[in-house]
């Protein structure tokens, strides 16, 4: 195996952090590690090495592939919730960030300002990793594109749809992630949703040395077209629950639905896969989802072959596990 031992000691804030090369190596360690674990080969590559989680939301995926991807290489996570500690309320986040220094290998943080994260970084004195904030999602993005990797067994090249809330952190860093690995992305989303232009720009540069484009549109049908990946992300993030009904309205014509998929003209091959980070309200089955029905993706599209939505959700944890064993150990 070979991780990109340039990341030891680093901290992963947002995607601008890494070279494309560095992303191109994590997705890469991220599949040797897969393929290590699918033989049943358990590591030591995390022994004694102690991570700290801090959450300030609710999490699934998260959480879970921190604490197994920890534990598959002898180290151990502590959940800090936000009802645990101190964290810019009794003690201020740098001093918190010192005091976690003093104990632990690396800190984990999701939760909402970005400013947070970077504080923890600049005062701790170890690696940090933003699991998510309210501007940025790098792990999950990694994730994303080992995920369509997988599938295409290349990236360079390809198209990526995003259709939703345009302006939100999944897409933020699934826009720099693609750029940074070649493949040409689409945000399709209301004007009113659309993504900071300062960011588009930035990524639009790096898509351009990778031989990619990134374009912004508010019409699906056409953003479809010859699309390789089709993504989105829920209509309402957390913190924004008293825009859920405003936000139904204004993006039901963004629904990915069957009818979507077949407009990419790629179904009937399989040359085209449907994501989501989770959770997703494709049924009736939850409270949310009870009278409105499926809100961001329809059911028959979530079940469908081409979703590879629960092979992105594992994929989480190994490419956590790349990410962990790359800044605390270095080369592996």
């Amino acid at each position: 195996m070979k991780s990109p031992a340039t990341l030891k000691g680093r901290s992963l804030l947002t995607l601008d952090d890494l070279s494309d090369e560095e992303m191109s190596q994590l997705i890469d360690f991220a599949s040797e590690l897969k393929t290590r674990k699918a033989d049943g080969v358990r590591g030591s590559l995390l022994e004694r090495k102690n991570i700290a989680m801090i959450f300030e939301k609710s999490s699934t995926r998260t959480r879970c592939a921190v604490a197994v991807a920890a534990a598959d290489e002898g180290g151990r996570a502590e959940h800090l919730s936000a009802q645990d500690i101190h964290l810019g309320k009794k003690e201020s986040t740098a001093d918190t960030a010192r005091v976690l220094g003093k104990m632990f290998d690396g800190i984990l943080f999701r939760g909402f300002k970005q400013k947070t994260v970077e504080l923890l970084a600049m005062h701790s004195g170890i690696p940090v990793w933003n699991g998510l904030t309210d501007e940025s999602h790098p792990t999950q993005a990694i994730a994303d594109l080992m995920t369509v990797k997988e599938k295409f067994n290349r990236l360079s090249g390809l198209k990526l749809v995003y259709i939703g809330d345009g302006r939100n952190n999944v897409a933020n860093s699934l826009m720099m992630g693609c750029a940074k690995c070649g493949v040409s992305f689409v945000n399709c989303t209301p004007p009113t949703l659309s993504p900071n232009s300062e960011l588009v720009a930035n990524a639009t540069a790096v898509a351009q040395r990778n031989g990619a484009t990134v374009a912004v549109t508010d019409d699906p049908g056409n953003a479809v077209v010859d699309a390789n990946v089709i993504y989105t992300d829920v209509w309402v993030s957390m913190g924004e629950e008293d825009q859920r009904e405003e936000r139904i309205r204004l993006l039901r014509p963004y629904q990915v639905n069957m009818d979507l998929m077949t407009q990419t003209g790629n179904l009937d091959s399989g040359s085209v896969i449907f994501l989501h980070c989770l959770p997703a309200f494709h049924d009736s089955n939850t409270d949310i989802t009870a009278k409105s029905g499926a809100l961001e993706v329809t059911d028959d599209v979530f079940e469908h072959e081409c979703s590879h939505v629960f092979a992105e959700a594992e994929n989480r944890m190994h490419t956590t596990k790349a990410l962990l064993i790359a800044s605390m150990v270095g080369e592996a």
